[in-house]
């Protein structure tokens, strides 16, 4: 039964993926949304039955759908690891994945490609479900890689639009480059294990050199950078936000933009053995975590906002990463995952209250309009600020502390300053959506609506998950989360065994909270008291406002750098394949050509007469094949009958020769 429901896991939306690409053109919208929603809602209850039987057993179980690959040195079984990170990682996909599927209903009602925006995102399930339960580095990628695909699906899917086609294109590209650091430690694991299962490599990882291991820890912390959008492979994900809003939920909350994460912490035994590739991780956080935060504070677009949030909260992660806090990274994913989830599809509800305006400029005073989605939205922005007792708090807190007491001052400096801004900005968000007068469009506040209870609905999910979601880490680093994952993240001497005293977590935690009332305080103040102080000071240091509003124009230097290269190059070789290419194969095609008033002398030639009867030679032989294909079924079987006989005695022929068995011998 257990490997039952371990195999059902991807198994339930990758039917739905074949019911609705296949034949939802062939049933009504209400079905293909019931395949959706159903199929990962059914995968979620499987994945906690998974999770109830660890939790009971704490046994690390490997399931075998079948022998995949094997010749030579190399195995490969299309296999699934549970142990509880992976069921933590399961229980965070198919469940905030469900309620994104169920919110999707309502949002995507009435716009074309319904089915294929459903099939779409349980594909984009299937493929996320692999990553993280996959038991050896091949599955791993495949589900990698699957995610990249959806993606790019995903972002497109308004693909009538240039922007989002372009945006797409980005996703998919500059994710390409982290896959091929990816491959690279793929092999070189390969090459030094004989074997790609992750029991077995880790195993063995002692007998790697500290130079092979740093190799490749760094090579997977490619391929992690390119799929968490850290620096400086992060500007695909606020471009991302040209698909619709619930993909936007899907890829920076629970799913794709985490995929790095956990690999990471999967492989912590190898980065353990890395030093420097360890090092180089934290730092890679700490620094996208305070560079996108200093982008987010003047951002206009409500999603790009957040989108800036999630690669800035991605970096706490990264700095967990470093430091050794693995476990505190998966903490601050799930509840990231939670306030995240709920902050998008609240931006949803708001953008659909507003038929489609996602300017924070030409919002304010939606409070009493919309009182829901303002009140869940207020819930998401209290948890990711960081505000006791929400569970961004928790983790957020944990990570910092982490980084105070094992002596990494600047990077706690650096998280501390990235948590100040981030509820700076995210209040600005607040106060400019949600409060003061309303700056709304005529016709557009004439229709100003609150969302249907099918999108309410996961958002009340998410806002009380993003309340409570943060005590199974409490007391910190001791808690019940912590004792649910110690053997997967500790198993090889991690870094998290040493605890602080209760003064100074204690101490910690009121500076923590200090931070994110710091941040508060001052959005209050530039956003609802001074409303003309914010202008003001924009007006006062305007370069520095453009730098922060044009993203420190790293598109542009990019662009410049690596995009309009690649275009000349294209032009290049477009005119290289033109002109010397194509010429020599049509000017090998008219050597052949015969002429029939006449002929140059270049036809005269000996090699011009051997090249003619070739061809037409060729020609003879093509007209007489020809008649074989006669259309004609007898004829063909009296062929394959003809062909199975003089196949027959050619072996006959062969073997009896090789063995000594002859009319001779006999």
């Amino acid at each position: 039964m257990f490997e039952l429901l371990v195999i059902l896991i991807p198994v339930l939306p990758l039917a739905a993926v074949l019911l609705n690409g296949l034949l939802g053109s062939r049933y009504s919208h209400d079905i293909a949304h019931r395949l959706g929603w159903g199929s990962v809602g059914l995968s979620f209850l499987c994945a906690v039955g998974i999770f109830v039987e660890t939790l009971r057993t704490g046994v690390a179980r490997e399931v075998v759908a079948y022998r995949w690959i094997f010749g030579g040195d190399l195995t490969v079984n299309l296999a699934f690891l549970v142990d509880p990170l992976t069921c933590i990682m399961m229980l965070v996909v198919t469940g905030v994945g469900f309620l994104i599927h169920l919110y999707s209903v309502g949002y995507m009602h009435g716009e074309e490609g319904f089915t294929r925006f459903f099939t779409y995102m349980n594909l984009f399930m299937v493929s996320m479900l692999l990553l993280v339960m996959g038991s050896n580095y091949l599955v791993l990628f495949i589900g990698w890689e699957g995610v990249g695909l959806c993606s790019y699906l995903l972002i497109g899917y308004y693909y009538d639009r240039v922007s989002a086609a372009k945006a797409a294109t980005k996703a998919f590209v500059v994710n390409r480059i982290g896959d091929a650091g990816f491959l690279l430690a793929i092999f070189l694991i390969f090459v030094n294990f004989k074997t790609l299962d992750y029991t077995q490599v880790f195993a063995q990882a002692s007998q790697l050199s500290t130079g092979m291991a740093t190799a490749i820890a760094l090579c997977l912390l490619i391929g992690a950078v390119g799929k968490s959008a850290q620096i400086p492979l992060y500007t695909w994900l606020p471009d991302a936000m040209e698909g619709p809003t619930p993909v936007s939920a899907l890829i920076h909350a629970a799913t794709m933009v985490t995929a790095g994460v956990y690999m990471i912490v999967r492989n912590h035994v190898l980065y353990d053995m890395a030093p420097v590739a360890l090092t180089t991780v934290a730092w890679v956080g700490g620094l996208t975590a305070l560079f996108a935060a200093t982008i987010g504070l003047v951002q206009t677009d409500i999603k790009r906002v957040l989108a800036y949030s999630t690669v800035s909260q991605l970096g706490y992660m990264f700095l967990a990463c470093g430091i050794g806090a693995y476990t505190a990274a998966i903490f601050h994913l799930m509840t990231h995952a939670f306030f995240k989830a709920l902050l998008f599809l609240s931006a949803g509800s708001v953008i659909h209250a507003l038929s489609g305006e996602q300017d924070i400029r030409n919002m304010g005073g939606l409070r009493s309009k919309i009182p829901w989605t303002h009140a869940l939205f207020l819930v998401g922005t209290l948890a990711i600020a960081g505000i006791f007792p929400l569970a961004g708090f928790w983790s957020k807190d944990e990570i910092m502390a982490h980084a105070f007491t094992h002596g990494q001052y600047v990077l706690y400096a650096m998280a501390a300053i990235g948590a100040f801004l981030t509820a700076f900005y995210m209040f600005r968000l607040t106060y400019l959506t949600f409060y003061g007068r309303s700056r709304l469009d005529h016709h557009v506040a004439e229709h100003v609506h609150e969302s249907p209870a099918v999108m309410i609905g996961p958002l009340v999910v998410l806002a009380v998950l993003s309340v409570i979601g943060g005590f199974p880490g409490v007391p910190p680093e001791s808690g019940w989360f912590h004792h649910f994952l110690h053997p997967v993240t500790v198993a090889a001497g991690g870094g998290e065994e040493h605890g602080a005293g209760f003064g100074l977590v204690a101490t910690l935690m009121v500076v923590a909270t200090a931070i994110a009332l710091l941040g508060w305080g001052l959005a209050h103040y530039l956003y609802s008291v001074r409303t003309e102080a914010a202008d003001n000071l924009a007006a006062r240091a305007p370069g520095a406002y453009r730098t922060l509003l044009n993203k420190y124009y790293v598109d542009e230097l990019y662009d410049f750098l690596f995009v309009e290269p690649a275009k000349r190059l294209g032009v290049v070789w477009d005119w290289f394949d033109r002109t010397v290419i194509d010429g020599i194969v049509l000017g090998v095609g008219r050597l052949t050509q015969s002429g029939s008033a006449g002929s140059t002398w270049i036809e005269k030639h000996a090699i011009y007469g051997l090249i003619n009867v070739v061809g037409y030679a060729n020609h003879l032989a093509a007209r007489s094949w020809r008649r074989l294909q006669s259309g004609k079924v007898h004829h063909y079987a009296a062929i394959i009958v003809a062909g199975l006989f003089i196949l027959v005695h050619l072996i006959l022929v062969w073997w009896s020769g090789s063995s000594g068995i002859g009319v001779a011998s006999r």
